[in-house]
């Protein structure tokens, strides 16, 4: 960061250069990633007092802090223009006239116990001007520019003194042609009242608390008319509004949400009055990818390798499934695994020293925070495979069948069977030279291997690039291709995207990554027509099976459940009763049905999936993802599913099956 004087910082902004700089006056800060018709000013966000000053306050640190907007600065640093006020609003109210901007008293209560020098009132005075001289520069250089501009000042108000229903947002709107922009205000509205606070009421009010009349507002209205100001009051909901101490998971999710409600109002505003189609990404700021790229490698070389389904696949499973039938299934078997080679302890400490919060957007922030908190909860469930500890940090990594999946699982269930032709002859090597045909459909490589060393039918194993097929399992033909398009067709594409990405996160896997690649594995099975109401009643029956686990069942009365309650075969029921079980009780399968659930909401809510191709994506940061796409952090996808560029006419019963589902 520079610091500039005055004249260089206009002059900067008459060049239209992108800049940070404190001015040499140490009076204001601003920031400008890249010229968009858009500016948000936090006036009310500094507590700086000159030392000559500090003598002469009669009040202290706490106090002054109570009035002023403490983190309003953090709130519009994700907006690539941003001005705001470090000086206390004490020494001058950047948001009254000059004549009124020095307070003697203030709430009650008086300011200075000696009064000011006619030097220090020229000083404080000088820094009010200067800062309007560089708001009037940065809005003449925007209409140059763009024509119109859009002003957010942001501000947060104390509400327990306040005996009403105080909205959480408050727009001021004195200064504003309401006439002209009430689209623009309804379209904020809309915005702010869309974002959800856990254990926060969302109400938006205009002109309840503050009705916009405050100098910001005034100046822009009389000297630039094409320019639009909004006061914008936040409730103190995020910080103890007494003591000034920040509740940072608030203040977090508080700043995300304002990122994404101010940057489409801003996108919607340079639409319809600006006349430019610039996508929502330009109205956020570009970020350092420097920065990114240092921690996304420090966590990769940590994390690399981790991959739950190596560890959790029990090695002696078939001497255990012999030993299960030959004692008439009076049995709970005792699988073995293999030795974790990570020390928990050193894991943990190091993954919580990667400096996240150098990442200066909120959203990646989060992301990555996300990222870190699901790998030290994935590194407590490897550490207790076997024990029986595995079941409650499984619970707490993929979580427990609500009533509501269960219903869902059990209307699949309940629905008639359709005539599915095709008997399972295949055996695993041909079902593997399926494979390496449909290989050839793509530009990458990767092994097809058979192995008696997994539960599931087949996998992907990522960090070999290699798909594993089960040597004792057997196939039909409409399976085989199903599992083409689920295994080669999406989990193999992910992988492959990952790997060309600059940021490893993708090949780590975001937080809910499992559900969600299961779901659009699902759904590539379903696109390319090989997605069976027998494929929909296994998944269903694994959640029935999670339940039972959950319920306290041991092993030999979930499978005997599974044969006599739900009509399974031996086999497939000790396969199933096995997934759910290793480990010491592994909840992994309760996801695939919920996964597809998400996804076909995601496609009918019309949104593109695209984003969650790049690698191993989560529906949970969607729009994070298309952010960063925008931005170009992150690259778009080289490899799409077969299934998805040529997909087939679904089974009009089992489409009315899935549809009913939503």
């Amino acid at each position: 960061m520079q610091i500039l004087s005055e004249k260089r910082i206009i002059q900067y902004l008459e060049e239209q250069r992108t800049f940070t700089a404190t001015v040499d006056t140490g009076a204001f800060f601003i920031r400008v990633n890249r010229y968009v018709p858009m500016l948000c000013t936090a006036v009310h966000a500094g507590h700086n007092l000159p030392r000559s000053l500090e003598k002469k306050i009669l009040l202290s640190a706490e106090e002054r802090r109570y009035e002023e907007d403490p983190f309003a600065d953090e709130i519009i640093s994700s907006f690539p223009i941003t001005l705001q006020g470090l000086d206390s609003r004490y020494c001058y109210d950047l948001n009254r006239s000059p004549d009124r901007c020095i307070y003697e008293v203030a709430w009650n209560k008086k300011v200075w116990h000696r009064e000011l020098s006619r030097k220090e009132r020229k000083e404080s005075l000088e820094k009010h001007a200067s800062y309007y001289r560089v708001l009037d520069a940065v809005l003449s250089t925007l209409e140059k520019k763009f024509g119109h501009c859009i002003v957010y000042d942001v501000h947060a108000y104390n509400y327990q003194r306040r005996e009403r229903n105080n909205p959480l947002f408050n727009i001021g709107t004195h200064c504003v042609d309401t006439v002209r922009y009430d689209p623009v205000l309804s379209h904020l509205k809309k915005q702010l009242h869309a974002i959800d606070l856990p254990n926060i009421d969302n109400r938006v009010g205009f002109n309840e608390v503050f009705q916009g009349k405050e100098e910001q507002a005034s100046f822009i209205k009389r000297n630039h008319p094409d320019s639009l100001p909004i006061n914008f009051a936040i409730k103190k909901v995020f910080m103890d509004e007494l003591s000034g101490a920040p509740y940072p998971l608030i203040l977090e999710e508080l700043t995300e949400a304002l990122k994404r409600a101010l940057s489409y109002n801003a996108a919607y505003f340079a639409r319809n009055y600006a006349g430019k189609r610039l996508q929502r990404s330009r109205f956020i700021a570009s970020e350092d990818t420097a920065i990114i790229r240092r921690v996304d490698n420090a966590l990769f070389k940590l994390a690399r390798g981790i991959d739950t389904l190596l560890y959790v696949n029990p090695m002696n499973l078939l001497q255990e499934k012999k030993r299960f039938f030959a004692k008439g299934f009076h049995y709970n078997p005792q699988f073995v695994y293999r030795q974790l080679d990570i020390d928990p302890f050193v894991f943990r400490k190091n993954l919580y020293t990667i400096p996240v919060d150098d990442i200066q957007d909120v959203s990646i922030r989060q992301m990555y925070r996300g990222t870190i908190d699901m790998l030290a909860t994935r590194i407590d469930l490897l550490t207790t495979i076997g024990s029986e500890d595995f079941l409650y940090n499984s619970l707490r990594y993929y979580g427990e069948p609500r009533q509501a999946d269960a219903r869902l699982a059990r209307f699949f269930i309940s629905a008639p069977p359709l005539e599915e032709a095709g008997s399972s002859d295949i055996s695993a090597e041909q079902c593997a030279q399926e494979f390496r045909e449909a290989l050839k459909g793509y530009a990458f490589s990767c092994r097809i291997e058979t192995s008696d060393r997994i539960v599931t039918r087949a996998m992907v194993n990522n960090t070999r690039k290699a798909i594993l097929i089960n040597k004792r399992a057997r196939f039909s033909a409409t399976e085989v291709k199903a599992l083409i398009n689920h295994e080669l067709g999406m989990h193999m594409v992910t992988t492959m995207n990952a790997d060309l990405q600059p940021l490893k996160i993708f090949k780590l896997g975001l937080p809910g990554n499992t559900e969600t690649q299961e779901g659009l594995a699902i759904l590539a099975e379903h696109r390319s027509g090989n997605l069976t109401l027998s494929r929909l009643k296994a998944l269903a029956y694994r959640v029935i099976a999670v339940q039972m686990m959950v319920q306290d069942y041991d092993f030999s009365r979930t499978f005997k459940s599974l044969i006599e309650d739900y009509g399974l075969a031996r086999d497939s029921a000790f396969t199933l009763t096995s997934r759910v079980y290793r480990g010491g009780g592994f909840t992994k399968d309760r996801l695939y049905l919920t996964g597809l659930q998400k996804v076909l909401q995601l496609r009918q809510s019309g949104q593109s999936l695209e984003p969650l191709l790049v690698g191993k994506t989560s529906a949970d940061y969607l729009s994070t993802i298309k952010e960063m796409m925008e931005m170009e952090i992150v690259m778009k996808p080289r490899f799409s599913p077969a299934a998805w560029e040529s997909p087939v006419a679904p089974e009009p019963i089992l489409d009315y099956l899935l549809k009913a589902a939503l």
